[in-house]
């Protein structure tokens, strides 16, 4: 299925310079992807590690790849040389394994701190316990995010129930506006130069519930069925 270039055009005018947009194209061939490249269009999501390395093998360079799935520990070291910023970080073990790949790479690598907010048990993410843990500690205290001096957190990303209740994904996404509130002195003092210039990084809102995120404070949005269609999932 091509790409729905009218879609793309009118999403990135709606968005203007007040949101990023990810483009999500798990499943999709390389080809859809260089096609909207061809417009343009510069960051591309990804869940699966081995379909990302294998199109970062086989696409642009400049690439802006962003890993929007659930990591395990054990991948990170696949796209640690290459990844721009990864999204779904959801306990301090994986940031302390993310410094220690970003590391061996003599990269900085950017990261999101997942925070669930979904009336769903199927969804990823910390509690707001643990983002107070993970963010408030003393940066002298042993175990500090402070030490790992090969990330930077940037910001919080979160996913709203899948359901019709718009009042309910409002209600979710107003939630994450208020933590993101809380926390940004944190997440920008931690971080000198923060992705998409001096503001940390919002990201909630997908196909179906941008509009809702834009209107609670988003500003990166992940972009898949409206921009590539649905997604395959047989492969």
């Amino acid at each position: 299925m091509p790409v729905n270039q009218e879609n793309y055009f009118s999403i990135k005018k709606e968005l203007g310079n007040n949101a990023t947009l990810i483009a999500v194209s798990k499943t999709k061939p390389a080809e859809d992807i260089l096609e909207l490249y061809q417009l343009g269009q510069r960051d591309f999501g990804e869940n699966y590690v081995q379909e990302l390395v294998g199109k970062y093998e086989q696409l642009p360079k400049d690439i802006r790849w962003h890993y929007i799935g659930h990591l395990q520990s054990n991948k990170v070291k696949y796209i640690a040389p290459f990844v721009h910023l990864i999204h779904g970080v959801d306990s301090l073990s994986l940031l302390k394994e993310i410094n220690k790949q970003a590391l061996k790479n003599n990269r900085i690598i950017d990261c999101l701190l997942q925070i669930y907010i979904a009336k769903e048990e199927t969804k990823f993410g910390l509690d707001e316990h643990e983002l107070k843990n993970i963010l408030e500690l003393p940066d002298t205290s042993a175990g500090s995010v402070h030490e790992l001096k090969n990330i930077r957190i940037c910001g919080l990303m979160g996913m709203a129930s899948f359901s019709t209740n718009m009042d309910l994904v409002r209600a979710e996404f107003n939630h994450l506006k208020s933590l993101f509130d809380q926390y940004a002195p944190r997440l920008t003092n931690h971080q000198q130069d923060p992705v998409g210039g001096q503001r940390a990084t919002l990201s909630m809102g997908m196909s179906s519930d941008y509009k809702i995120a834009i209107e609670e404070g988003s500003n990166m949005v992940r972009i898949g069925s409206l921009l590539f269609g649905e997604r395959n999932y047989n492969q």
